[in-house]
């Protein structure tokens, strides 16, 4: 297997524009929410044991899953959101471990928003974090998905705590919120990670960019 690394972060981050910059270089990055994406599309068994679970009614009229039903139901009963991630994190995992191993470039990033609670973490080498506060993750939470700031907050405290992230990460990306500004990061990181797969570098080696950032 070649070198994996894990691109994490919370809600509204900043991970999706920090995966398009690697591919701009020609990465695979594997995107475990399209993977989430995919494993509930109507005749997989991923939906089908949801239905099961949960009943008919998180369906749409044309057999899709309601996604913002299923969303605003598990975020206000964390038992049925424990019961959603233990259906769908075994699926999701199995197939992002087939991805990943059948890449084939030097290196490959596994995009995965839960990576430092779940069990995820097994498939990867190396954790990069994209961090940015949480007043700004609720702000674009709201002004993307529609949503009030209640549901948006209620959706930070679903998850990893930004303490938990940065805990397990090598390397952390402050997203400001100006795309332009991870341009360079992005490419410095890319280097680093080349030079992490062929050997040229110490592995103890962490990042921590842009290196004026002090994090808050």
């Amino acid at each position: 297997m070649n070198l994996t690394v894990g691109l994490t972060g919370g809600i509204a981050s900043g991970k999706s524009l920090a995966g398009d910059l690697f591919r701009s270089h020609g990465v695979e990055v594997i995107d475990a929410d399209q993977v989430a994406r995919d494993v509930v599309t109507p005749g997989h068994p991923g939906l089908l044991e949801l239905v099961d679970h949960f009943g008919p009614d998180i369906l749409e009229t044309d057999g899709s899953l309601a996604r913002r039903r299923m969303r605003e139901r598990v975020f206000n009963d964390p038992e049925a959101r424990r019961e959603l991630e233990s259906i769908l994190h075994p699926l999701i995992q199995a197939e992002l471990a087939r991805q990943r191993d059948a890449s084939t470039g030097i290196y490959c990033i596994l995009m995965v928003p839960l990576l430092a609670r779940s069990g995820m973490r097994v498939l990867v080498n190396r954790i990069l974090v994209v961090d940015t506060s949480e007043a700004s993750q609720i702000s674009r939470l709201c002004k993307r998905d529609n949503i009030s700031q209640e549901l948006a907050k209620k959706m930070l405290d679903a998850q990893e705590t930004r303490q938990e992230r940065l805990a397990v990460a090598d390397d952390v990306l402050f997203n400001s919120g100006e795309p332009a500004l991870l341009d360079a990061p992005i490419e410095r990181l890319h280097q680093h990670y080349l030079k992490l797969a062929r050997g040229q570098v110490d592995s103890s080696l962490r990042l921590h960019l842009p290196e004026s950032h002090s994090v808050p």
